[in-house]
């Protein structure tokens, strides 16, 4: 039994590691004034972020079609996989789950398995990198969607955005209520709720604050997990206090496998610029 995954773009996978694990990424396409950018193929996080400065429309995002996904498993079924693991961005945010689920019904010449993330970012990444660590190690889908279920379940996310408008505006975002009346004096930190759903969780003033109840938010959830976790620090344009926010985590959990990611163009539209998100979890590595 050969067995694939795919993810897509939202996971902002590192290439390299994709090869390494042999993990395809399809990309969501982005929409700038009715010109299709295919994300992190034709579009940079740096060309996206240059143009939402300069482009007097917002831009929009557009799932991953099931034209892609079929040739994708065209291009699978040619190479001899058996079956394929697609680790898809959260079905609370995009119904490209649901659409999967129906059209792999009519799938022939392969198995596909649509796994739901719940999650975006780097929590989807993790989830990628452990169904492709262990399809290299020889194990098929029914070892490894367990193994998944076991790291979904361990995943926690804080998102800061400077504004929730590209949220509400995309209508991402569930029950802003806990935030009105004082948006331009907080910090936002956002959460998934257990369907995926990405809602309020908390307020600060500023994002030092932000960072302080994100440690704590840790410590509380990770207390009496004795296996590896893994901490990964996402920033839409925020370099320097991604760094920071590193430093500190490292100082905090020392024991703690630390990664860094951009948030890709495709989650950009809807958090915005400057917006820093911390993933944590049990460990891909050790599971």
């Amino acid at each position: 039994m050969k067995t694939a995954v795919i993810t897509d773009s939202a996971s902002y996978l590192d290439k390299d590691l994709a090869q390494k694990y042999h993990i395809t990424i399809l990309p969501i396409t982005v929409i700038f004034d009715h010109t299709e950018y295919q994300d992190g193929v034709n579009i940079t996080s740096q060309e996206f972020l240059k143009m939402l400065a300069e482009s007097p429309k917002l831009p929009t995002t557009s799932q991953v079609t099931m034209g892609q996904m079929q040739v994708a498993f065209d291009n699978l079924i040619s190479d001899g996989y058996d079956e394929v693991i697609c680790v898809n961005l959260s079905s609370g945010i995009t119904t490209f789950y649901q659409n999967l689920v129906a059209y792999s019904r009519e799938v022939t010449g392969i198995k596909v398995y649509p796994f739901d993330s719940r999650i975006a970012s780097a929590g989807e990444a993790d989830l990628a990198l452990l169904a492709g660590k262990m399809a290299l190690d020889g194990a098929n889908a029914a070892e490894i969607l367990p193994k998944l279920e076991q790291l979904r379940d361990s995943i926690h996310v804080c998102l800061v955005v400077d504004s929730l408008s590209h949220l509400q505006r995309t209508g991402r975002i569930s029950n802003t209520s806990a935030f009105v009346g004082n948006l331009l004096k907080i910090k936002p930190i956002l959460t998934f709720d257990n369907n995926g759903k990405i809602v309020p969780f908390a307020k600060e003033r500023t994002m030092k604050s932000a960072l302080n109840r994100i440690i704590t938010t840790i410590q509380d959830s990770t207390a009496k997990i004795e296996l590896p976790i893994r901490i990964s620090v996402a920033d839409a344009n925020n370099p320097h206090l991604s760094e920071t926010w590193v430093t500190a985590l490292h100082d905090r959990f020392p024991a703690a496998s630390i990664s860094t990611y951009q948030i890709s163009p495709a989650i950009t539209v809807h958090t915005g610029e400057k917006a820093m998100g911390v993933v944590w979890d049990l460990d891909w590595m050790n599971l």
